[in-house]
C-alpha cells in the first residue's frame, strides 16, 4: 500500500508541475493572441519594432517565468522524491532515445538554427547577424526564441482552442481596420502623416500591405479549415464569419502575394475534406462564399468608387470576369442541390468522416489527377513564355509568367541577382552564408549601384523567404527550414484527426509557405506561423 501511494503521490506531482507549466505558456500565448496583433506605438513609423519588441519581451518573459518555476520543480523533486522526475526528463533527451524524442521537423529546425549560429560565428558582420538590426530583425537573436518557443509549446503545453480562438477575434479586429482604409477612412489616423503617394502602402495594425495580407493568409487558412471540419452548428457560423471576413480582407489588401495563398488552400483542402460527403459541401461552400465575395467586392467598387481604393492585377481580372454571376449562382445552386441529396440520404451534416459508398474517394483521385495537370501545365506555360520566348500568347497571364527585372515590382531583378552574387560566393560563405538577415549588407556589398541604377531603390530583402534564407544562411540552413515546414505540415495532416485545431493549424502554416515564395521574413506575421505551428504540433503529441 505504501508502495502505491508514493507511485501516486509521483503522478500528482508530474500532473501538478504539467497543469503550472501549461497554465503559464496559456498567459503567454494569449499575450501573443491578442495584443501583439494589434499593438502599435508612433503609427506606422515604428510599427516593427513595437511588434519585434512585443514578441521577444513575451516570450523571454515566459521563459524566465517557466526556469523560475522548473527551479522549484527540481528542488522539490529531489528532496521529496529523490530526482526521479528530473532523472526521467533527461533520459528522454539522451541520443539512444532521440528517434522517439525527436520528428523529422524537430530535427529540421534543430539544423536550421545550428546552422544559422555557424553562419553568424563566421559573418564578418557578427553584431549584425546576431541581432539583424541592418535587416528586418531577423537575427540569430530572434531565430532562437523562435525555435526555443516552439519546443516549449509543441512539448509542454497541453492545448486550449480558446488561445486560438482569441487569435480569430483579435484578427477580425485588425481585419476590420484594413477593410475601412480600403474605404480611405482611416480610423486610427495612421496615415495623416504619411505621403499621398505611399499613404496606400500600409494598412491596418501591421504595416506594408505585404506584411498585413501575410497575415491574413493564417486567418484564412485557419478558419477556412476550422469551418471546413467544424461539427457543430455555432463553431460552423463563427468560423464561416472569420472566413467570409478573411476573404474581404485579404482581397481588399490588394497585394499580389494572396495569390499564391488562396490558390495552395483551394488547391490542397481537398486532399482532406474529399474524403467524405461533408468534406465535399462544405468545400463547394467555401469556394462559392469566395466567388461571392468577389461579387460583393465588385459592387462595392462601383458603388464607391470616388471613396475606396481599388483593385489592381489579377484580382481586378477577377472582379471584371464577365461571367462572374453565372459562376456565383451556379456553385450556390450546386451547394443546394448537394445539400438537399445528401439530406435525402441522411448523410449531409454528419459529423462522421467516412465515405461509405467511395464517392468521396472517386472524387479525391481526379482531384489528385487535375493537381498534378495543373502543376504541369504551369510547368510549361512558364517553358514556353520564357525558354521558348511565347509570352505574348498568354495575353494578360503573361505578366505573371514572364519573368524578367520587372516581375513582381522588381522582385525578379533582386531574385536574378541574389542568385547570381551567390554564385560568386568564396566556398566559405557559399555554405553559411554571410549571416542571418544581412541580405542588405550583401546587396550594398555587391551590387548597391546597379540596383539602385535599375530600380531606383535599394532592397534590404529578398522578398523571397526561401532565397533569403539561401544567401544569408546557406543552402543547409535553408533545407533544414524546408524539413521543418514541410515536415511539420506533413505530420499535421496525418495526425489532424487528433484534435480539432490542427486542421487550422496546417492550413495556416501551408497559406503562409506558399505567399513566402514573394514575400519577406518579418517579425509581425513570421511570430504567428511560428505560433501556429508550435500549437498544431503540440495538438498531435503522444502524451508520455
Amino acid at each position: 500500500m505504501a508502495k502505491k501511494a508514493a507511485v501516486s503521490n509521483q503522478d500528482s506531482f508530474a500532473a501538478t508541475c504539467s497543469s503550472i507549466i501549461s497554465g503559464v505558456i496559456s498567459f503567454f500565448l494569449f499575450i501573443l493572441a491578442a495584443v501583439f496583433p494589434l499593438i502599435y506605438d508612433n503609427s506606422y513609423f515604428n510599427i516593427l519594432e513595437t511588434k519585434y519588441k512585443c514578441f521577444y519581451i513575451t516570450i523571454i518573459g515566459m521563459l524566465v517565468v517557466l526556469l523560475v518555476l522548473s527551479l522549484v520543480m527540481l528542488i522539490i523533486d529531489l528532496n521529496e522524491f529523490k530526482g526521479e522526475h528530473t532523472a526521467a526528463l533527461f533520459s528522454a533527451l539522451a541520443p539512444k532515445n532521440w528517434k522517439q524524442t525527436f520528428h523529422v521537423a524537430d530535427a529540421g529546425v534543430l539544423v536550421f538554427w545550428l546552422v544559422s549560429v555557424i553562419s553568424t560565428l563566421q559573418s564578418e558582420y557578427l553584431f549584425e547577424s546576431f541581432w539583424g538590426n541592418e535587416g528586418r530583425f531577423s537575427g540569430l537573436f530572434l531565430m532562437t526564441l523562435y525555435v526555443i518557443f516552439y519546443f516549449v509549446v509543441s512539448r509542454f503545453w497541453k492545448v486550449k482552442g480558446w488561445i486560438l480562438e482569441i487569435f480569430l477575434i483579435s484578427g477580425l479586429v485588425m481585419c476590420y481596420i484594413g477593410i475601412t482604409d480600403y474605404f480611405q477612412l482611416d480610423i486610427l489616423n495612421f496615415r495623416q502623416n504619411i505621403k499621398p503617394s505611399q499613404s496606400t502602402m500600409f494598412t491596418s495594425t501591421v504595416g506594408n500591405i505585404n506584411t498585413y495580407t501575410a497575415y491574413v493568409a493564417l486567418l484564412m487558412g485557419l478558419s477556412a479549415a476550422m469551418f471546413a471540419t467544424a461539427k457543430s452548428l455555432l463553431k460552423s457560423i463563427w468560423y464561416y464569419v472569420c472566413m467570409v471576413v478573411a476573404f474581404f480582407a485579404i482581397i481588399m489588401g490588394c497585394s499580389d502575394n494572396a495569390y499564391l495563398a488562396i490558390g495552395a488552400m483551394f488547391a490542397l483542402l481537398p486532399l482532406i475534406l474529399f474524403r467524405s460527403r461533408k468534406g465535399i459541401l462544405r468545400y463547394l461552400v467555401i469556394l462559392a462564399s469566395f466567388t461571392t465575395v468577389i461579387q460583393c467586392i465588385d459592387y462595392i467598387n462601383q458603388a464607391y468608387a470616388e471613396m475606396v481604393i481599388g483593385l489592381d492585377s489579377l484580382f481586378n481580372v477577377l472582379v471584371n470576369f464577365r461571367w462572374l454571376m453565372p459562376v456565383v449562382v451556379s456553385l450556390w445552386a450546386t451547394v443546394a442541390a448537394l445539400w438537399f441529396w445528401c439530406k435525402g440520404t441522411g448523410r449531409g451534416s454528419g459529423s462522421d468522416n467516412t465515405d461509405r459508398d467511395g464517392l468521396g474517394k472517386g472524387l479525391l483521385r481526379i482531384w489528385q489527377g487535375l493537381i498534378l495537370t495543373g502543376v504541369l501545365v504551369i510547368c510549361f506555360a512558364l517553358f514556353d513564355a520564357n525558354v521558348r520566348g511565347n509570352g505574348e500568347r498568354y495575353g494578360s497571364l503573361s505578366t505573371y509568367l514572364v519573368f524578367n527585372d520587372h516581375w513582381g515590382t522588381m522582385r525578379g531583378y533582386i531574385w536574378r541577382k541574389s542568385i547570381e552574387t551567390y554564385r560568386e560566393f568564396p566556398l566559405l560563405h557559399k555554405i553559411f552564408g554571410y549571416g542571418p538577415d544581412t541580405f542588405g549588407i550583401v546587396s550594398t556589398k555587391f551590387f548597391a549601384e546597379e540596383m539602385g541604377r535599375v530600380t531606383g531603390q535599394t532592397f534590404d530583402s529578398a522578398h523571397n523567404e526561401y532565397i533569403q534564407f539561401l544567401v544569408t544562411v546557406g543552402p543547409i540552413a535553408l533545407a533544414g527550414y524546408l524539413t521543418f515546414l514541410i515536415g511539420g505540415a506533413w505530420r499535421l495532416a496525418k495526425n489532424w484527426l487528433k484534435n480539432p485545431y490542427v486542421i487550422g493549424c496546417l492550413f495556416a502554416v501551408i497559406c503562409y509557405g506558399f505567399q513566402a515564395l514573394v514575400n519577406l521574413n518579418l517579425p509581425i506575421a513570421t511570430p504567428m506561423m511560428w505560433m501556429l505551428l508550435s500549437i498544431g504540433t503540440a495538438g498531435v503529441r503522444v502524451e508520455k
